[in-house]
């Protein structure tokens, strides 16, 4: 079965950098800089669970209208116990939101910009997206 993933590219078009957040401790992938964002429960709009993933994770309050889709890419998922699961990561793009954000879940948290993204340990699933969004904000 797919694990579906909502991920943000949370943008802040004043210092022109975005938010990401590094991995904990005893998670697979630990220590890795990632976009926010998490799984998709059954019958949930992806949009809605990235906003309610947003809340959870960093205490913001994002409204899906405010959630412009911007790309997917496809991985797999190792598992800790050496199996893996296909996974298929929705990127979306966020410039507006309530709230500043802090971590709920004690992991770190850094504003990039994307010439700093590229120096950072990132998942395989989220590397490819610095490419796409290189050539989106150059356009906004």
């Amino acid at each position: 079965m797919m694990i579906l993933v909502t991920a943000a590219a949370l943008y802040n078009r004043v210092t022109k950098q975005f938010l990401v957040q590094q991995r904990p401790e005893g998670s697979s992938m630990a220590g890795l800089w990632e976009f926010p964002g998490g799984k998709i429960e059954a019958g949930e709009a992806p949009d809605v669970a990235l906003c309610r993933e947003l809340a959870e994770e960093l205490n913001l309050i994002v409204h899906p209208d405010d959630c412009t889709p911007l790309t997917f890419n496809t991985d797999q998922l190792l598992r800790p116990d050496g199996t893996t699961q296909p996974l298929l990561l929705l990127l979306y793009l966020c410039t507006h939101w309530q709230g500043d954000p802090h971590p709920n879940e004690g992991q770190k948290m850094a504003w990039h910009t994307l010439e700093e993204l590229a120096f950072l340990d990132m998942p395989p699933a989220d590397r490819p997206f610095l490419h796409f969004l290189c050539n989106s904000v150059i356009k906004m």
